[in-house]
């Protein structure tokens, strides 16, 4: 039997997006909108070539060239290779797309509806299949372990998140790859009734695996997975993320999020699109944290959204460290709890954070999370420090939160270990 895991962390970030191929580089795009014309669309030809990908639809492609940027990343695949570097059944795949292969669906019902299935061509076929983008990921890198299709709706992308922690905590599997994407075709958007510069053409990936499997291997993890929920509204939701109302250091909203005025409420009501503040109509998140929409810089995200906040969120946290260090003049792993003190900032952020309190609410309660082990174990993380994460819709009492965390190594000059017991000395 697997070993626990420890802590799940992120290893490896993936991108697959136009003009932003790094997490800081969409955190930064999310924080101020680029104007003019829109990037060139993602050209997957260059990153993972044309041959073998004739009859593949774009989502699927997408998904390929965000999963390989993951998995090299994460130093699961060399920088000039495909080859795994660790057994292909240690590693599952999990991934969310709501809108991904619609327009293949649809047009092969048609076709079927219209002539016959004699028509049908036997190499686009199995594009119909709605887990295909989970599964030619799996073929590609020859990924062995649990393979995971989520077609969930707004939280479908946190959901799929969620899910590949689950298959690393209970042992299924060490690591996981876990995939958004969405892409934009005529069927997509006559079906959403929008044009497609409205709506995201991209996908992002990420590799989720048990802390104690990724320090073996001596990989850096980029940020610790906090808490999950999923609630009937936003405000139970981050409750629940966040209990003993901590404010977090920074936002990342659900999709076109609009609030009025603390107390107030706000939100376009049912059928726009926008997630209101529920019946209370409070603000769930203090104003003093600054707010970060991801799909005002990549476009409507549906199922991919989860994923795509979850690798802005890493961005963040990346340039948080980085102010930190300034600041104290300390390494990644002699910066003190000190640190983190956080400031007040405006209720909206005109940019990203400039350290790790820029723009982070004014309390420093730590708050570990529910299920945090008191005594020996990992330093509790300020919530200051702590990345809130949130999609879904109060209309369709559906709506996932996240938290995403600075490494243990980030949060202690020096983290309390566990003692070593002889059979774990033997292994």
């Amino acid at each position: 039997m697997t070993r626990g895991p420890g802590e799940v962390v992120v290893t490896g970030v993936g991108l697959a997006l136009p003009g932003a191929d790094t997490p800081d580089a969409l955190l930064r795009r999310t924080a101020c909108p680029v104007t003019g014309p829109a990037a060139e669309p993602f050209d997957t030809a260059a990153r993972i070539g044309r041959r073998g990908h004739r009859y593949k639809d774009r989502a699927t492609r997408l998904a390929l060239c965000a999963a390989l940027d993951a998995l090299r990343n994460a130093q699961l695949i060399p920088s000039d290779g495909e080859e795994l570097t660790v057994p292909g059944d240690t590693v599952g795949v999990v991934a969310s797309s709501n809108l991904g292969n619609l327009d293949t669906a649809c047009l092969t019902a048609a076709a079927i509806a219209e002539r016959s299935a004699v028509d049908l061509s036997p190499m686009s076929l199995p594009n119909a299949s709605s887990n295909v983008i989970a599964s030619w990921v799996a073929i590609r890198h020859g990924l062995r372990g649990p393979n995971l299709m989520l077609c969930n709706g707004a939280t479908s992308g946190l959901d799929a998140v969620h899910w590949g922690a689950t298959l690393v905590a209970a042992g299924r599997v060490r690591r996981a790859v876990v995939i958004g994407v969405e892409t934009h075709n005529a069927v997509v958007e006559d079906l959403l009734g929008r044009s497609a510069d409205e709506l995201l053409d991209g996908a992002a990936a990420l590799v989720v695996e048990g802390a104690r499997w990724a320090e073996a291997r001596g990989a850096r993890a980029a940020a610790a997975l906090g808490p999950y929920e999923r609630r009937a509204g936003l405000s139970g939701c981050v409750a629940a993320v966040l209990p003993g109302g901590a404010a977090p250091g920074v936002w990342f909203t659900p999709e076109r999020y609009a609030e009025g005025p603390a107390g107030a409420g706000a939100g376009a009501g049912v059928g726009a699109g926008v997630v209101t503040d529920g019946p209370a109509g409070a603000v769930p998140v203090p104003e003093s944290v600054p707010r970060y929409d991801v799909t005002s810089a990549v476009g409507r995200a549906s199922g991919a959204l989860g994923v795509l906040q979850c690798a802005a969120a890493i961005g963040w946290l990346a340039r948080a460290e980085a102010g930190a260090h300034a600041e104290t003049g300390a390494g990644p792993r002699d910066a003190g709890p000190e640190a983190a003190e956080s400031q007040a900032a405006g209720p909206q952020a005109a940019g990203p954070p400039a350290g790790p309190g820029a723009g982070a609410g004014s309390r420093t309660a730590f708050a570990a999370g529910p299920g945090a082990a008191p005594g020996p174990g990992p330093v509790p993380v300020p919530a200051s420090r702590q990345a809130l994460i949130t999609s879904g819709d109060d209309t369709a009492d559906a709506v996932a939160g996240l938290l995403l965390r600075p490494t243990p190594d980030r949060c202690h000059p020096h983290p309390p270990r566990a003692p070593l017991i002889s059979m774990e000395c033997s292994r």
